[in-house]
């Protein structure tokens, strides 16, 4: 997304300021619609008094037949003026929206994958949908009524003040009232608006944990458990919405019926114009023109009440997502770094104050393969995240000369490769998911991870599509298109966290011997609890405990007996450190 010279994507200012263009049809147009709103009272005046005269023999019907097209065709032009201003009001926030979501998901996918887990993909999913659609839907009403009700209110009241100034201002007495009113519910709306954002995000999260994990739920027997606890954010969401919408939809009436309060004083005194005995001398024509008008300013004036409600709904959501409404960062191309040694001093990880591993202290040189294994839990992947600096390391980790946390997560980008459990497909062809959008072939990689003759006996090939998520492959399968995609996008680091934990042995043999031959130039730390191709890696971190050992294979056979027990339970070797 380019950025646009003096935006400012956490004002919500500058989205006016950079929709002039239809801002300015809609100014025009409102204006022509508004100001032709005022004839439709003058024109109901005329056609009454006109009646009355007919009926009394003093009027032919020849001037009804000449007032009547004129009426139509005022309404016609005001309707077409209506027409063009909705047209360029709904441009207008269909601009906004696209624009204010392009900056969020931007925001987003830019944020650590730790920051991403911990506010949840429910709370993400409605700060990106729903919250921006609100702001937007607050943007656009107020940009709407301020013709629609402002210039309207404005144009109808002087109509009233030229008739009758006393008892304009004695009928608008009331209209005050429902603008008081609406400012007193300010709290309240918001207090239900939020509360219904946050349900919304609770209910997301629910759905999307049951639809993930909906097989796991019916094969141990937990679907009932967790239906109660659906059905439980389900009725909360059902209680706040409905709490919601009341304050939405209870109050406007009752702005209106405040509103309204002052046709008792045109009605009674209003009467005595016409008979002569008022303030002003009124004929039917004035008295149904200062009615009509009057009754058109009430519903203008509700209507702007309403809006104040929607205003502060709008602001709940723009509360919520304004921290992430800021200008992404301009991406660079990625300048990979030649390759250079990864240095390791004393390096420790911990979360919340509880060490993970402390004292790892390693240097690996391109071309090395390091393996990193221990018990379940004891860290592994953690360690394999460090590279990622997601979050504070102690110690030292050095690429070349710089630490990793010295660098950008630009530059951590264009150094560091990274396949983590999750494979992350995208619901795509199998060679847009190997090469997202890279100028290559996907031939070459799919092979380097023993995927190539599967894929070509796939319907489409390479066009196949896989399904949300790889669907439509096995673990292996999927796992092996992760690893294709890793290698088609090469890096001087490579942090790879079990990539055979799906493979058949002779698969894993094959894709081995091609990593080795592909990170001639590279430094490779492969995570992993299969064993039989360490004794060929150049070192291995053993973890466990919290505490880190490092050596050759066969260093560690001799001096960590679980790392034995670990390697010997996998090829049934007995004694010696195999080769």
């Amino acid at each position: 997304m380019k950025p646009e010279k003096n935006f400012c994507p956490d004002r919500v200012l500058s989205y006016f300021r950079l929709e002039w263009l239809p801002l300015a049809f809609v100014t025009l147009s409102g204006l022509v619609y508004n100001i032709g709103l005022l004839a439709t009272p003058w024109f109901e005046g005329r056609l009454a008094q006109c009646l009355a005269d007919i009926l009394g023999g003093s009027e032919t019907a020849a001037k009804m037949a000449m007032l009547v097209p004129a009426y139509i065709l005022v309404t016609l032009l005001v309707q077409a003026a209506r027409f063009v201003k909705r047209f360029y009001v709904r441009r207008f926030a269909n601009n906004i929206d696209r624009r204010m979501k392009g900056i969020l998901y931007a925001n987003l996918v830019r944020q650590s994958r730790a920051a991403l887990e911990k506010e949840g993909a429910g709370e993400l999913m409605t700060k990106a949908i729903s919250d921006v659609d609100d702001c937007v839907e607050g943007m656009r009403k107020f940009t709407t009524e301020v013709f629609d009700t402002g210039v309207a209110l404005v144009g109808y009241a002087v109509m009233l003040l030229v008739y009758d100034w006393r008892l304009a201002l004695l009928s608008l007495l009331f209209t005050p009232v429902s603008y008081v009113c609406a400012a007193w519910m300010k709290k309240p709306v918001q207090r239900a608006g939020a509360a219904y954002k946050k349900a919304a995000g609770a209910l997301s999260a629910a759905t999307l944990d049951r639809a993930q994990n909906a097989v796991t739920y019916r094969i141990y027997g937990c679907e009932d458990a967790r239906a109660e606890k659906y059905e439980d954010a389900l009725n909360t969401y059902e209680k706040t919405a409905v709490r919601s919408n009341v304050w939405q939809s209870a109050l406007p009436p009752l702005y209106l019926a405040a509103s309204e309060a002052g046709v008792l004083f045109i009605l009674w005194f209003g009467a005595k114009n016409v008979l002569g005995t008022g303030w002003s001398v009124w004929d039917i024509a004035a008295f149904t023109t200062f009615l009509s008008c009057f009754t058109k300013l009430v519903v203008k004036s509700s209507k702007a009440a309403k809006l104040f409600n929607a205003v502060q709904k709008a602001e709940v959501s723009w509360t919520r997502i304004k921290p992430l409404m800021k200008q992404p960062e301009q991406l660079a191309p990625l300048r990979i770094p030649e390759p250079a040694d990864v240095t390791l001093e004393n390096l420790s990880f911990a979360y919340g104050g509880e060490p993970v591993f402390t004292g790892l202290s390693l240097t690996a040189r391109p071309g090395d393969i390091i393996g990193i294994t221990g018990p379940v839990a004891c860290g592994k992947s953690t360690l394999g995240r460090v590279f990622l600096c997601e979050a504070p390391y102690g110690g030292s980790a050095r690429f070349g000369g710089t630490e990793f946390s010295a660098l950008t997560p630009r530059q951590i980008s264009a150094t560091v490769g990274y396949l983590g459990h999750d494979p992350e497909l995208s619901a795509d062809t199998v060679q847009n998911n190997v090469l997202c959008g890279s100028e290559q072939e996907a031939e070459p990689y799919l092979a380097e991870a023993a995927l190539d003759d599967e894929v070509r006996r796939m319907e489409q090939g390479l066009e196949t599509v896989i399904g949300p998520g790889g669907t439509r492959l096995s673990g292996g399968q999927a796992q092996r298109l992760a690893l294709a995609r890793t290698l088609a996008h090469p890096r001087p680091v490579l942090v790879l966290d079990d990539p055979f934990s799906a493979l058949d042995r002779n698969t894993e043999d094959i894709v081995f011997r091609n990593l080795q031959e592909y990170a001639k130039d590279k430094v490779v730390f492969l995570i992993s609890h299969r064993l039989y191709h360490f004794p060929q890696m150049q070192q291995v971190i053993f973890m466990d405990g919290g505490k880190t050992t490092v050596g050759t294979h066969a260093e560690l056979m001799a001096a960590e007996p679980v790392y034995r027990q670990l390697y010997e339970s996998q090829t049934s070797q007995k004694g010696g450190g195999g080769a």
